[in-house]
């Protein structure tokens, strides 16, 4: 075929807006190619520095400082900031230097950690080194597919991955796997001869193939249309630039908490000076200690408590087989109250299965997943069953789908051939044929030497079967497998306890309806069927004709077998499990009631019908979305968030990522997954494995969980101080605390404690309670009556101590007890931050050895200041007597009795109320 130049505004060489509206001959017209020869080396170089290289556009990076900068974001750390300058500013250098340090500290370890997950990312991307083999100078060359330019001809073949959008000039017996574009799981027909309407979605545009979907069946040559972010692919990565991505529950609740801080620090500090004033002290002395009360109000070690703990959950996850591109995206999933996941290849294997086998009026079972040959056939009793010999020939030898050695398939990865696996190479629904005719004993590659094709008739989309033709003494055998439909009314006869039967009027109805509700239950229904002819008939199709049905075969992707228990385990920890795929609605619907995920079902057509405020309205109710575009996946995404859910999506094609981006946080498949979607993803499975995503909800629960217990420590801590400072300005009493106290105070609670707490494992139940909502202050009103509570005790005690042992052993003595009272509070107070409604009499008391090695280190260490030399020096104290430190310690133990009776009392109550 020549092309002819046609007279045009456009720049020679232009591709056609819309390509699959017009014939390969018009496309290539318009593209000066003669598909015979390709474009020449010379022109080929003129188009690529025209239209730049086949590549998607690398996002814009910030340079270094600026994400070392954005560390420093929040408002919580602003306010640490503010601390640091003014302590500075009268004198505290001490106190400057050490909050310096620990949002040093923090920025640090939030920046390393993301760099480190960038790089992780670019170690899979350049995993990919895509080729093409294209026509050029009339000659056939291998060439970088980044190479690739309008106009160039491709040539593909059975197993080749598409490297741009072109449009086919020549397709015989083509399929295509779309799924990672569209959410289709069935390879889609292709021909060379049709054109479709301007508008026609992408998964109608059979004329056309596009940028990394895969060829299953045929071979085919067509003309590049378009390239990098020009191609299908292309626009998907555009939609992700202009994406926003919201922020996280918990940098919402530390903002919301910085806030909270700063007033009750200001508060403090104006009640503070007021008092101090009308008593009269010195402005120095006034302004020494209120730098150091409002330096007390704010938990400076939160930011690096965090980026710890957070630190490690990722580092816990990348064990777990997931890489965590942001610190705050563990704990963002934590939170989540709906995952959102496709369906192909991320709840199902995306692996073409025979689960259903009809002969005659016998229904088989098959066993077994995907493409692994370990598996058995059952009869209706659990009984091992037989499939007929002419059956299981056709099954074979009726197929061009090849088995191959594949991975290890007991999932252990030693490789030790314990169930290994068999992959494929050819068409998914072939495949599953000959995987069937191994798992029922056939030795698939013998059996085709043995019996080898005379003729065929290739498979093709308008009469949707194929035949293979075998020599059988003089005859020849003809074996046929298509559409159950089609190749029914081809039949006049059906295998029937092992003969053959005439079909009857009734038992072609009973077998239309067995046809019928295997589509209902999500099943691609083929036949097979055979009969001998004298030889192969001049006109093929005649020969397609009074066959006999050998058997009925249902095939499906079939869910990943660790995806059930995985859905339910969210639905435990009450997470909604919905699906959103480009699939038929009865294949959708299937899967996700073998899954367990219950609700009603959805088409695009009808969603397209909703505006957004409808969609809102009814998403809770429903579980499945099918036959959706990737902008329907993104309006699904929003309509959960406006109504409060915080949500995570999954996914691996192409059309999943704008919705990645959309979602709270995104999830990524690491192996099947698209470049575009794992740029667009926080967190990619490096093993496509969905529990694993439960197991990065528990780890984030954990993390959260452990957040609030260093909060309610040290802010607990600060309440004390501040009660403490304030009820003894108010008794005229002296300050019990000096700067250089507090800031001993602040250094070992915000040291070894509280890192404790941090790296705090999951307490037992958390996967059993449902997210917390995403309103939710990590300083709630009722957290913060029970702090003021703690702080109040501690206040308390301290003072008496103080009043009590100044009349019994002077001044220096009671300041060194008040002092020694006040860090013995903060050690016993650490267990009750660990346990806030239950028991701290239990064993999960004693889980985190971490938490008591600090806590036994931080005693030493107040003993080493009361008692040595030099810590007498620094912290002005005295040596204590033992009858001293009993009293210190027995105060310190109120705080957790006081603690335990009111949770008695709350544990009464509610059985009482439960009663």
């Amino acid at each position: 075929m020549t092309a002819t130049p046609v007279p045009s505004t456009t720049p020679r060489g232009t591709p056609p807006s819309n390509p699959h509206a017009a014939s390969a001959e018009e496309v290539a017209a318009a593209l000066e190619v003669d598909p015979a020869q390709g474009l020449s080396s010379q022109e080929a170089q003129r188009r690529l520095d025209r239209f730049g290289h086949n590549q998607l556009a690398e996002p814009v990076r910030r340079p270094a400082l600026l994400r070392f900068l954005d560390q420093f974001r929040s408002v919580l750390i602003l306010v640490l900031i503010g601390a640091a300058v003014l302590a500075g500013l009268v004198g505290e250098i001490k106190d400057t230097i050490v909050i310096a340090v620990v949002l040093l500290i923090n920025a640090s370890i939030g920046f390393f950690q993301e760099q480190r997950a960038e790089k992780s990312l670019e170690a899979l991307r350049n995993m990919l080194s895509p080729s093409a083999r294209i026509r050029r100078d009339g000659r056939t060359l291998v060439l970088d597919a980044s190479d690739l330019v309008p106009g160039d001809v491709v040539l593909l073949e059975a197993g080749d991955r598409v490297p741009a959008d072109a449009r086919l000039v020549l397709a015989s017996s083509v399929e295509v796997d779309e799924s990672a574009l569209t959410g289709e799981s069935q390879p889609v027909p292709k021909r060379a001869d049709s054109t479709v309407e301007h508008d026609a979605p992408l998964a109608d545009r059979d004329s056309m193939v596009h940028m990394n979907t895969a060829v299953t069946r045929g071979r085919a040559e067509a003309v590049v249309t378009a390239t990098g972010m020009k191609t299908s692919v292309g626009a998907i990565a555009e939609m992700l630039a202009t994406g926003e991505e919201p922020q996280s529950p918990l940098q919402r609740q530390l903002d919301s908490l910085g806030k909270r801080l700063a007033v009750i620090g200001l508060v403090a500090v104006t009640v503070y000076v007021a008092l101090a004033l009308a008593r009269g002290e010195a402005p120095s002395d006034i302004a020494l200690r209120a730098v150091a009360l409002a330096v007390a109000t704010v938990p400076e070690g939160l930011p690096a408590v965090l980026a710890l703990t957070l630190a490690l959950g990722v580092h816990r996850m990348a064990g777990r087989n997931a890489i965590v591109k942001r610190l705050a995206s563990v704990e963002t999933l934590g939170s989540a109250t709906v995952i959102c996941s496709d369906k192909t290849g991320t709840l199902t294997l995306n692996e073409m299965t025979v689960r259903e086998v009809r002969v005659g009026e016998a229904v088989l079972t098959v066993h077994g997943q995907g493409y692994d040959t370990d598996g058995e056939v059952l009869d209706s009793d659990g009984a091992q069953a037989s499939l007929p010999p002419l059956l299981l020939d056709a099954l074979a030898l009726c197929s061009d789908a090849e088995l191959t050695a594949g991975r290890d398939g007991d999932g252990d990865g030693d490789g030790d051939g314990d169930g290994d696996s068999a992959g494929i190479i050819g068409d998914p629904t072939e495949g599953a044929l000959v995987v069937l005719a191994a798992k029922a004993g056939l030795d698939v590659t013998a059996r085709r030497q043995e019996w080898p094709r005379s003729a065929e008739i290739p498979f093709d989309a308008d009469y949707k079967y194929m035949v293979t033709y075998h020599d059988e003494g003089p005859a020849s055998r003809v074996l046929a497998k298509g559409a159950a439909d089609v190749l029914l009314r081809r039949c006049d006869s059906w295998l029937l306890d092992g003969e053959e039967v005439v079909l009857t009027a009734s038992d072609r109805d009973r077998l239309d309806d067995a046809i019928a509700a295997m589509g209902e239950r999500g099943l691609r229904v083929l036949a097979v069927a055979t009969r001998l002819v004298e030889a192969p008939s001049a006109e093929p199709h005649s020969d397609v004709s009074s066959l006999t049905l050998l058997g009925l075969l249902g095939i499906a992707d079939p869910p990943r077998p660790e995806a059930t228990s995985a859905v339910a385990l969210c639905h435990r920890a009450g997470v909604g499990v919905k699906m959103i795929t480009g699939d038929h609605v009865a294949t959708a619907v299937a899967i996700a009631r073998e899954l367990g995920i219950e609700g009603r079902a959805m088409t695009g057509a009808e969603l397209s019908e909703l505006s957004t405020e409808e969609l809102a309205d009814v998403v809770d109710e429903v579980a499945v979305f099918a036959r959706v575009s990737p902008e329907h996946k993104v309006a699904i995404v929003k309509a959960l968030t406006a109504r409060g859910h915080v949500v995570a999506m999954t996914g691996d094609g192409v059309n999943d990522a704008a919705a990645l981006r959309s979602a709270h946080i995104g999830v990524a498949m690491g192996l099947t997954g698209t470049e575009v979607t794992k740029e667009a993803g926080d967190v990619i499975l490096t093993d496509d494995n969905f529990t694993t995503i439960v197991g990065a909800v528990e780890e984030g629960r954990s993390i959260y969980d452990n957040v609030v217990k260093f909060v309610r420590f040290q802010l607990s801590t600060n309440m004390g101080a501040i009660s403490t400072f304030l009820g003894a300005s108010v008794m005229g009493l002296p300050a019990p605390l000096t700067a250089v106290q507090i800031l001993w105070v602040n250094i070992i609670m915000d040291g070894p404690p509280a890192m404790a707490l941090g790296v705090d494992p999951a307490r037992p139940g958390i996967m059993s309670e449902p997210p917390r909502r995403s309103g939710d202050q990590i300083l709630s009103p009722a957290r913060l009556i029970r702090l003021a509570r703690v702080g109040l005790v501690m206040a308390i005690g301290t003072l008496a101590v103080l009043i009590l042992a100044r009349e019994e052993w002077g001044e220096a003595v009671s300041l060194t007890m008040a002092f020694t009272t006040f860090v013995l509070f903060q050690l016993v107070n650490a267990l009750n931050a660990r346990a806030e409604h239950v028991t701290v009499f239990a064993p999960h008391t004693f889980t985190n050895r971490w938490l008591w090695v600090s806590l036994t280190t931080v005693a030493l260490l107040h003993v080493a200041a009361v008692h040595t030399p030099w810590g007498q020096a620094i912290f002005d104290t005295v040596a204590l007597t033992p009858e001293q430190w009993g009293i210190c310690i027995t105060v310190a133990l109120c705080v957790l009795l006081v603690e335990e009776l009111v949770k008695l009392g709350h544990r009464w109550g509610s059985r009482r109320r439960d009663g």
